[in-house]
């Protein structure tokens, strides 16, 4: 049980790794493995697995696989299997694939919307009304996600008010939850608390969430002053899948298992088994042909082989 003062006694993780992490990794990966990682992700106990995104394959070839994917997993009850889509036509391939829940995405930073996707923000949330109306009319789950809430590549500071703007908009659309994310992971600790309280003012806090990336080593403390204020939802990629595609050599998402440790050590209850995202982590490392960047991963390990 949580002693700690202040901190949740649950939280909710929701694992990334098969197509947040997976996406920029440049090894190709067979379907056959994909589906193996995706099932032994929810038989871990993850609530909810992000396992596909019904993009251009031309843009994003790892997820050319996402309709194979979804059909070919293995559903367990109680899972939210989660799929990023960025029109109505992704949005008709998820309801396809018999996706829990869509996510739509956005930019806290105009000029990352304007590089990325060549349209403002306010085009971009526009462009997402149809699909939020239509996952609504289908009874599915949406999740609205929020790049470069903590800093841009290309603009540097994000005001705090363009942060609570963009949450206002995706509220707007209907979102059940919002992810608060550090693209570039160049968040601190007091700057998290300060977006996090100021993102809660247009949406409740006990529904956002926070996708920190480990860019600086600072995910884990970052993920620790946002439970100071409130938060208790998180993503994490398992293995720390994932590069950064804007900052060179960079780790992208928090490894899954640095953030079990942590939640484990606080007495903060997941619902999720240490042991098996260790062996998945192994798994995939090994099929990437490389190893694990989560510290607690390889120290648990090694610790197991003696």
């Amino acid at each position: 049980m949580n002693q700690q003062p202040g901190l949740p006694n649950k939280v909710k993780i929701v694992e990334v790794g098969p197509r947040d992490g997976l996406q920029n990794e440049k090894e190709a990966l067979s379907l056959e493995v994909k589906v193996e990682l995706v099932e032994r992700l929810a038989r871990a106990g993850f609530a909810n697995v992000e396992a596909a995104a019904f993009v251009s394959p031309k843009w994003v070839p790892q997820m050319a696989t996402s309709a194979e994917v979804m059909a070919r997993i293995e559903r367990l009850p109680g899972v939210i299997y989660s799929a990023l889509v960025p029109n109505m036509q992704g949005f008709e391939l998820a309801l396809a694939g018999k996706a829990d829940e869509v996510v739509v995405f956005g930019a806290a930073s105009e000029a990352f919307s304007q590089k990325n996707i060549n349209c403002s923000i306010a085009e971009s949330i526009k462009r997402f009304e149809p699909v939020a109306k239509a996952a609504k009319d289908h009874g599915l789950r949406l999740r609205g996600s929020i790049s470069t809430a903590f800093g841009c590549p290309y603009q540097g500071e994000v005001p705090l008010d363009a942060v609570g703007d963009v949450v206002a908009r995706m509220r707007d659309l209907g979102c059940d939850e919002i992810d608060i994310a550090d693209t570039i992971g160049v968040s601190t600790a007091r700057k998290t608390q300060a977006v996090m309280l100021r993102a809660a003012q247009e949406f409740p806090i006990h529904q956002l969430s926070g996708h920190f990336h480990d860019t600086y080593g600072q995910a884990l403390a970052n993920i620790y002053a946002a439970m100071e204020v409130g938060v208790a939802i998180f993503h994490s990629s398992v293995a720390g899948l994932g590069g950064c595609p804007y900052a060179k050599g960079a780790t992208g998402n928090v490894a899954t298992e640095d953030v079990l440790y942590l939640m484990q050590g606080l007495g903060i209850e997941t619902g999720v088994d240490l042991d098996q995202i260790v062996d998945a982590g192994l798994f995939i490392s090994e099929k990437l042909g490389r190893k694990s960047v989560s510290r607690a991963g390889n120290a648990l390990a090694a610790k197991r082989a003696g």
